[in-house]
């Protein structure tokens, strides 16, 4: 593949999975932060520009840095993102969904991502804004 062209396929790859990682914010079934690791990757290995903006943005840049860089969550940022997680879950399979298979589908993608959540190392939140 020429190098414009895999250059080219990677910025698109990491457009892709941040606007997949932005929806991700406001779905809990679509993951955030595997979306937006992903186009850190492709970023880094594409565009400079576009890595510097991903992990500096002022929405999620801080939380995509201390994530590369293994420093953690904050405990009150973790509390928060379960209980969201399970009030969205917990409302869509109440009222939202009707098929037995996909309500255990959704539970399962809840353990699923409350077990990761909690496996991330805690961090105090005063450090999560460096």
């Amino acid at each position: 593949m020429r190098p414009t062209a895999k250059r080219k396929l990677l910025i698109g790859a990491g457009t892709l999975s941040t606007g997949l990682g932005i929806i991700g914010i406001f779905v809990p079934i679509l993951p955030t932060t595997p979306f937006l690791l992903l186009a850190a990757a492709c970023y880094m290995r594409s565009s400079e520009r576009f890595y510097r903006w991903l992990i500096s943005n002022r929405v999620f840049g801080v939380y995509v840095r201390n994530y590369i860089e293994g420093r953690g969550m904050p405990i009150r940022i973790k509390i928060l993102t379960v209980l969201l997680l399970w009030l969205t879950i917990g409302l869509t399979v109440t009222f939202g969904v009707q098929n037995v298979v996909i309500r255990i589908v959704l539970i399962c993608v809840a353990i699923g991502v409350t077990t990761h959540i909690i496996l991330i190392r805690k961090r105090k939140f005063e450090d999560s804004q460096k």
